[in-house]
């Protein structure tokens, strides 16, 4: 487990490739490897040279820059733990790999989720900004929340107010509004579309949890308001946005390709 004592050499790594890596860095940037603030651990592997490859091991599995020995040495530690994590993520090949070690201690998944492109936006959006979208005050934590729940639920299957979570992720939805990362556009207290920015380093910054309300579904309303967060976070957070995306699903590919965002890799997910 790395620790304060190897934020250089993890700087090194992360540096390589940091909006690939925007979740990961961030994670490091705010909690400078403090067990307290880090919310889990983070690993690194050393081929004898020094540090060469890390996997960031809280809610998610996360490998970054990891080769076949890298990933090996990680699925035995993950093994050696036992699984504490939601999901494995990150770059598809290096995914994939490292889920083949552990399926068979860890499986079955819940659901596997390969290539997927992971798209980034360094210009202003292609289209015009709906300025309806706006950041969300912290006294619309109440109509933002079901929405959330909402989103969640739909994308990952299952509700993030399962086994007694509604106190965390309530939490974890408030802080993000605190802080100005959640944005909405919200019509009385109907929420029409939402997102947060998750991540935000002075690399980049991931949007994710996109939803339109359902009953809005198909009027166009996801390009507009993908471009008012994107330009939000250009002018005010970082250089680049970055996002990914399943790969079936064509809309939201379509719609994000109208903003402008192009593909820079693939990812993958797999889901316990």
């Amino acid at each position: 487990m790395l620790g304060r004592d190897d934020l250089a050499a993890v700087r090194r790594i992360l540096d390589r490739d940091p909006v690939t890596h925007v979740f990961v860095d961030h994670r490091v940037t705010t909690s400078r490897l403090d067990p307290r603030w880090l919310g889990g651990q983070l690993w690194g592997y050393d081929d004898g040279t020094g540090v060469v490859a890390l996997c960031h091991a809280a809610a998610n599995l996360i490998p970054v820059a990891a080769d076949s020995e890298a990933l090996a040495a990680f699925a035995t530690q993950a093994i050696a733990q036992g699984r504490r994590c939601s999901a494995i993520l990150g770059p598809d090949e290096q995914v994939r790999e490292l889920w083949e070690l552990l399926a068979q201690d860890w499986g079955p998944a819940r659901d596997v989720r390969v290539r997927q492109p992971f798209l980034t936006l360094d210009h202003d959006p292609s289209v015009p900004a709906d300025p309806r979208v706006r950041r969300v005050r912290p006294e619309e934590l109440d109509v933002l929340y079901p929405a959330c729940v909402a989103m969640f639920t739909e994308e990952l299957g299952v509700s993030p107010e399962a086994s007694g979570g509604a106190g965390l992720y309530r939490s974890r939805v408030a802080q993000l509004i605190d802080k100005g990362l959640a944005f909405a556009r919200i019509e009385g207290d109907q929420v029409l579309f939402k997102a947060e920015v998750a991540a935000v380093t002075p690399h980049a910054g991931q949007i994710q949890g996109v939803w339109v309300n359902p009953s809005h579904r198909g009027r166009g309303l996801s390009a507009p308001a993908m471009a008012s967060v994107s330009s939000a976070v250009l002018h005010d957070l970082a250089p680049v946005v970055s996002l990914y995306v399943n790969e079936p699903n064509l809309a939201a590919r379509r719609s994000y390709a109208r903003v402008g965002f192009t593909e820079r890799t693939r990812f993958a997910t797999i889901l316990f």
